[in-house]
């Protein structure tokens, strides 16, 4: 007994110090309920019975004790450091890298001797004071730590201690360390996942054995990239989700297609033989699979399949087009999502379903660190105008960049780290682990689900070969391959798994690879023969050559009125800033008799009307609520609380809604994102501005790839609206060019309108004709260029028949001009604010101009040749015709507009440039210098004694 006692102090004397009452607390609980406390203290009790400090409290023995104290709360506060460290820092000696040098790594950050412990001073110190919610089981701090290292370095590893929010970070944690986020899989359910394994595997094999030599970009090493995305389909169906909108680049794009999507295995075979036998439109239970008529390869196609969840449910799955630029699907995936999110049918903001529509984002690990437009597409997360309810990101991390290695692309340890920045939880899973990996999925989507907001999963696994099949890695990356070399397939690696536990039979996995080869053997085997001889480009849609003036965009003028008075009504208890109230109170007249409507009085009827026709309308850009120029004011706000009122959403006669927002900072990003909601509702007019038309050009990518091209590669149609402020009023090279020569570059085909108009009038009929062609064949993007100084110029302002009567036109008149046609020798044809210049100077000045005619081109492409033919055909006395610009000769629309002038000219006729010279820079910074030169410009255009310069030709 004796001896017990003894022990039982010795025992306790280890706790002698500060824990002391602690202890002696949760001990006189024990003796009124053993039950009230924590299984790992109770346990403690009933071995070493009550707590005996006697030794420790007797004079020098006290003093003698006090050093080994103080060690024991120094090892116990280590300790928990200890526990910390694996929590937030156990991914750096986590095993989640399948090969490379990075696979079998190790942190002193998570090795207890960095703490200064043993491992028994942790078996010393109870679980519960390390971990209150430790698992059955675990009974002390080695257990602690070992049980904690499972979780947080092994095949997957989590990274959420950036989340801000508390109630994020309790519930990562709980399911993380209960692991309640692994799925416990039965037998036949990892049968599944191996022969979904083996499918994949099997099929890319296939691709590789039968067209030799050609670019695939294989998801060889990342095959658990399907049964994941499985998980994903199986979630939306169960929740009824109507939407899953997906976007990648080209790496595992057929596997996604064909396993994913259902795109039939004998279509993709036929593009590898460059079959012409591609549906432009699909037959009827097929994929649908757009092309456009020059078609593109064949991993940047997207597709569209439905999956059925009930008799009356169904999901549909879009994965998007995307060219080679990668991450700039991004934004327009996210565009897809909220599209599909919002009613637009009532007038007001759009109401948002979150839960209607998700989408998820797959990445490339150098593409995801190095692409600014990742940035600007995560930013988009949380803001109101542009969230949806969060995106899952899936990283397919293959350890390289094309031929570059990580240390020389990026700065940061992971690839994911630009996530931290925006809050999202992280997770690096290895792509060898597939129960693992679908866990990490799972759990990705019930964060979503929870939080409404994004996940991103990093899926590290390799490249079986190069950046494509064509690529020879060893020669850049030698040591990574003679890794990849040796490594057996993930469908192997669980194989072996599954038969060491006795579920699957030896052999196993090789039958399914034989019915896998077979099957598509014989698929391949049966495909009719195209023996077309060579191929012939298809044509553009017949609907795309069709009158786009057909539309009737005229609006009774009582209906105008009363709008206008609509968009005058407050809030009851509203108070508006005083100053700008009386500005907009003018408006209130502007229709009437003698008065004329300035271009924010003619936008704002705009939309008012095309809302009153129940088209729903999205206007975004940096500063849209009230204009960069401060001419808009669509949304005001109230002096005295924290209130806002769109003029759009008080009108009685709308009958859908206003969407305006103002953006982030962002031209590729947003405007990708509304892009993206203009495909998929082609029914809503969308808008985008342009701070200054200028910095349109940090989108270029988005022009080029999608606005310009992706009805001819892909058959994808747009119907928006490109607003740039554009004109030359000395503001400098930043600020006076929309670059107008590069859309022009990218006119053909009908594929876009490109237009420069000089009325509100015009603006009012151009924007309705655009609502008009929503959702039709004749739908195409417009790019318009916006006035900056003009917009209050009364000379741009427009009376009310204007609005009530007539229709665009693409060729107009100089106002006030009145020259008999038949005199004029001079024909001057320009195009946006420097002819308003010309206007005002033939205005001021007091000769008679008899032998000047004067026409805008409002709309340079489609360039109305017909309409310029037929004015020409009625000037029989003209000598010359001169286009006249303010921009450079090598920008604007000079070199556009040449070939379409010269076509026109008849004997004796010559074609003169009149404009600034060929420069580097749009514009000079030095608003005199401007002033001189423009005025030069304008006194040349109307002076005829004034001669030409090298541009004249016969």
């Amino acid at each position: 007994m004796a001896q017990n006692e003894e022990s039982s102090e010795r025992f306790w004397g280890k706790f002698y110090g500060p824990n002391m009452g602690y202890i002696e607390e949760q001990y006189d609980l024990y003796k009124e309920d053993p039950e009230a406390i924590d299984s790992s203290l109770r346990e403690l009790f009933e071995q070493h019975g009550a707590p005996n400090w006697t030794h420790y409290t007797n004079g020098a023995a006290e003093t003698s004790a006090a050093s080994p104290s103080i060690s024991d709360v120094k090892k116990l506060t280590s300790a928990m450091k200890l526990v910390e460290a694996i929590r937030r820092y156990g991914h750096l000696e986590a095993d989640i890298y399948p090969v490379g040098r990075d696979k079998n790594r190790k942190s002193d950050i998570v090795n207890p001797k960095t703490y200064g412990l043993s491992e028994e001073d942790l078996k010393n110190i109870p679980a519960s004071w390390l971990w209150e919610e430790a698992p059955t089981g675990v009974d002390n701090g080695f257990e602690v730590m070992e049980q904690l290292k499972k979780y947080y370095c092994g095949t997957i590893t989590f990274e959420y201690d950036h989340v801000n929010n508390d109630d994020e970070r309790k519930w990562l944690l709980e399911r993380i360390e209960s692991g309640k986020y692994q799925l416990s899989l039965s037998d036949e359910e990892k049968k599944h996942l191996l022969e979904r394994l083996a499918h994949v595997e099997g099929f890319e094999g296939f691709l590789q054995k039968t067209f030799v030599g050609q670019k695939r970009f294989s998801i060889e090493g990342l095959e658990v990239m399907i049964p994941m995305l499985d998980q994903i389909v199986k979630h939306a169906t169960s929740d009824k989700i109507e939407h899953i909108m997906m976007g990648m680049a080209h790496r595992g794009r057929l596997s996604v297609l064909s396993h994913i999507l259902g795109k039939p295995y004998d279509k993709i075979f036929s593009e590898f033989h460059h079959s012409p036998d591609k549906e432009l439109i699909p037959s009827e239970g097929s994929t649908g699979i757009n092309y456009g008529w020059t078609g593109d390869v064949k991993y940047h196609f997207g597709a569209t399949t439905e999956v059925k969840d009930s008799e009356e449910m169904s999901t549909h799955i879009t994965l998007a087009h995307n060219p080679s630029h990668l991450e700039f699907v991004n934004p327009v995936v996210q565009g897809f999502t909220r599209a599909a999110q919002d009613t637009r049918s009532e007038k007001g903001y759009p109401k948002q379903d979150v839960n209607k529509a998700f989408n998820v984002l797959i990445h490339g690990d150098a593409a995801f660190i190095g692409e600014g437009v990742v940035a600007e597409s995560l930013n988009l997360s949380g803001l109101p105008g542009y969230h949806t309810g969060g995106t899952l990101h899936l990283i397919a991390n293959n350890l390289v960049g094309y031929t570059t290695d990580q240390r020389d692309g990026r700065s940061t340890r992971y690839a994911s780290d630009l996530a931290k920045g925006y809050e999202i939880p992280i997770i690096h899973v290895n792509a060898d682990d597939p129960i693992a990996c679908v866990s990490a999925m799972n759990l990705a989507y019930e964060y979503r689900k929870e939080f409404h907001k994004d996940f991103l999963i990093d899926l590290v696994g390799y490249r079986r070969y190069g950046h494509n099949e064509m690529d020879e890695p060893r020669t850049t990356q030698p040591q990574l391959y003679q890794d990849i070399d040796k490594h057996p397939t993930v469908a192997q690696v669980f194989t072996d798994v599954l038969t060491r536990d006795g579920i699957i039979e030896e052999g196993s996995l090789a039958k399914i690879k034989d019915q896998v080869e077979s099957s598509l053997r014989d698929i391949f085997d049966s495909m009719r023969e195209n023996d077309t001889g060579e191929a012939e480009a298809k044509c553009m849609p017949k609907a795309l050559t069709n009158d786009i003036d057909q539309f009737d965009t005229a609006v009774p003028l009582e209906q105008l009125k009363a709008l206008n008075k609509g968009l005058l009504k407050r809030p009851e208890g509203f108070t508006g800033f005083k100053k700008l109230e009386k500005i907009l109170k003018r408006r209130e007249n502007v229709l009437e008799e003698g008065n004329k409507a300035d271009w924010g009085a003619g936008e704002a009827l705009t939309y008012a009307s095309i809302l009153q026709d129940g088209i729903p309308v999205r206007l975004t850009g940096q500063d849209s609520e009230r204009g960069t120029f401060a001419h808009r004011h669509i949304v005001l706000h109230d002096v005295k609380k924290q209130d806002s009122y769109c003029l759009m959403h008080g009108l009685d006669e709308a009958k859908a809604s206003f969407d305006i927002r103002n953006s982030p900072l962002s031209e590729a990003g947003v405007l990708g994102y509304e892009y993206g909601y203009s495909v998929q509702s082609p029914n809503t007019l969308v808008l985008w501005e342009a701070q200054f038309g200028d910095f349109a050009n940090a989108a270029q990518v988005i022009f080029d790839q999608f606005i310009s091209a992706a009805r001819a590669k892909w058959g994808e149609k747009s119907n928006m609206v490109i607003l740039l402020p554009h004109g030359y009023e000395g503001q400098g090279p930043e600020h006076s060019s929309a670059r107008l020569e590069r859309y022009l570059q990218l006119a053909a085909e009908n594929n876009i309108i490109v237009a420069n108009v000089t009325s509100s009038a015009q603006f009012f009929h151009l924007i309705r004709r655009q609502a008009a062609m929503r959702g039709r064949e004749e739908a195409r993007p417009l790019i318009l260029m916006t006035p900056k100084s003009l917009l209050r110029n009364q000379r741009v302002a427009s009376s009310a028949e204007e609005f009530s009567e007539g229709r665009f036109q693409a060729l107009r008149s100089q106002p006030n001009l009145k020259v008999s046609k038949e005199d004029a020798k001079r024909l001057l044809i320009g195009s946006g604010k420097v002819m308003v210049d010309i206007e005002e100077a033939l205005d001021k000045s007091e000769e008679s101009f008899d032998w000047l005619r004067v026409l805008r081109l409002e709309q340079i492409y489609p360039f109305p040749e017909e309409e310029l033919a037929k004015e020409l055909a009625e000037m029989p006395n003209v000598e010359e015709i001169v286009w006249v610009q303010e921009e450079p000769k090598n920008m604007g629309a000079w070199d556009f507009v040449d070939d379409y002038l010269r076509d026109l000219l008849k004997d004796g006729q010559t074609l003169r440039y009149i404009g600034r010279p060929d420069r580097a820079a749009p514009a000079v910074g030095e608003p005199n210098v401007h002033k001189t030169e423009q005025n030069q410009i304008v006194r040349e255009a109307i002076n005829e004694s004034i001669g030409g310069d090298s541009s004249e030709r016969n």
